[in-house]
């Protein structure tokens, strides 16, 4: 914390909740930033939505980003942690504050409809080239990062302190995060003293906004099982050990760690997403491969579901006589916690967001599924940076009614037909931004 730079009784006012505001005009920004997507905003988001990257190979995506943050007015460092970016702007005595966008796309084949839709394809880390969309939205993200850089460049009279842009890479495999912490990064620029970011929500309506007190999103672990089996004659599965077979008792066995080893007010998610194994059908293969996500709400819960994942695999192998030499193993491959937003900071800014933006913008908190996110880490307990993290509305009421009446389903995060209305999404986060730095850090 910067109590040295601000003054005991200057940086208790910034800490109260009841600090005042800064001498701004929410409509003002409303209209700047309305002005701002339609002459730079709309086809910078057009251009990232037109040309996703993979987790970890976002090169492009983090050149074009360093180039907006430079143009303005930022102080860019590249390839922090691979491909991120880190922006700083110093304005004076005042807290720093981290305030996160993330930039990866999916390994999956557009079809919005779109007249931008990606047409992309990469070849990802493992080798195998794969079409590639921002099917989450981390395209609104970085645009809204670019236009919150922009206005509060151009407000540097109503702020005062340090801030922190981070251009994280591969939120996607939950590696990013960890990846620029590891390179130093609060090393290098310094401690916040409060982090900041943004989903865009496809379930939530366009115009609102949403906030936890507490819990936001779940942790999330990606675990590899690997059968193996012993070859043999499709005909013959006596001659052999079907890794198949193994494989789905496991597959099976596993949904009872939920039902009956999880206490049952506890949430919890164990889902195979793939399942691979042979070649041919009259041949037992030698080897199948099982690709999991594992969800929980709290750090008791997700060890708990570790380790029995691993016990049934490892078990259910040996019941079925696979040799010593060949046991049945079980990695994490990739894993973050449950990202909490700190209570104080959230009851906090959730009022400046219905205080700046209106009441009407405002919509209690509720968690409707177990999605997770590696923002967790740059608020982890080890460093001790209270943060917040909100949702955005995505998809226009109209398509809630539409599909209320009969009419399509609104997509989903992850799906290829995936879309959210772009002008609202990034205006409404940029103007969230805005509000929360301006109240977090009033000028000197």
């Amino acid at each position: 914390m910067r109590k040295a730079l601000l003054g005991t009784a200057a940086f208790a006012a910034a800490l109260s909740l009841g600090a005042a505001p800064a001498a701004a005009d929410p409509a003002a920004i409303k209209q700047a930033v309305a002005a701002d997507y339609d002459s730079h905003l709309e086809a910078l988001f057009k251009h990232f939505h037109a040309n996703p990257e993979l987790s970890f190979l976002e090169t492009e995506t983090a050149k074009r980003m360093a180039s907006e943050l430079r143009a303005a007015g930022l102080e860019v460092t590249e390839g922090v942690g691979g491909t991120g970016v880190v922006g700083i702007v110093r304005n004076g005595d005042g807290p720093l504050i981290l305030l996160r966008a993330d930039m990866d796309g999916l390994p999956m084949p557009e079809k919005s409809g779109l007249d931008y839709a990606s047409t992309a394809t990469q070849v990802g880390l493992d080798g195998q080239e794969y079409p590639v969309m921002h099917a989450c939205g981390h395209d609104v993200h970085i645009t809204s990062m670019v236009g919150t850089a922009r206005r509060l460049m151009a407000m540097k009279d109503q702020w005062s302190g340090t801030l922190m842009f981070i251009v994280q890479p591969a939120e996607e495999r939950v590696g990013g995060a960890k990846a620029m912490l590891d390179d130093g990064l609060y090393e290098r620029f310094g401690k916040p003293d409060y982090a900041l970011a943004f989903h865009v929500a496809s379930i939530l309506p366009t115009g609102k906004i949403s906030a936890s007190e507490s819990i936001q999103y779940s942790s999330a672990d990606s675990v590899d099982i690997m059968v193996p089996g012993v070859g043999a004659h499709g005909a013959s599965p006596h001659m052999g050990r079907d890794p198949v077979y193994i494989a789905s008792q496991i597959v099976t066995a596993m949904q009872s760690v939920v039902s009956r080893e999880i206490q049952p007010l506890s949430p919890a998610v164990i889902t195979v997403g793939a399942f691979h194994s042979g070649t041919k059908h009259n041949i037992i293969s030698d080897r199948a491969d099982l690709q999991l996500t594992v969800r929980a709400n709290d750090e008791a819960t997700r060890a708990q579901l570790l380790a029995a994942i691993e016990r049934i695999a490892v078990g259910i192998g040996k019941a079925h006589g696979l040799p010593d030499e060949l046991p049945v193993t079980v990695t994490v491959s990739e894993g973050t916690p449950v990202t909490n937003n700190d209570p104080e900071l959230a009851r906090r800014l959730n009022a400046v967001m219905k205080r700046d933006l209106g009441e009407d913008v405002w919509q209690p908190w509720e968690q409707r599924g177990m999605g997770a996110e590696d923002f967790a880490y740059f608020v982890a307990d080890e460093y001790g940076v209270p943060g917040y993290y909100f949702a955005v509305g995505g998809t226009p009421q109209e398509a809630f009614d539409a599909e209320a009446a009969g009419g399509p389903a609104v997509p989903s995060h992850h799906s290829p037909l995936f879309k959210v209305a772009p002008r609202e999404s990034v205006t409404l986060g940029t103007e969230a931004m805005i509000a929360a730095v301006l109240d977090l850090a009033p000028p000197s």
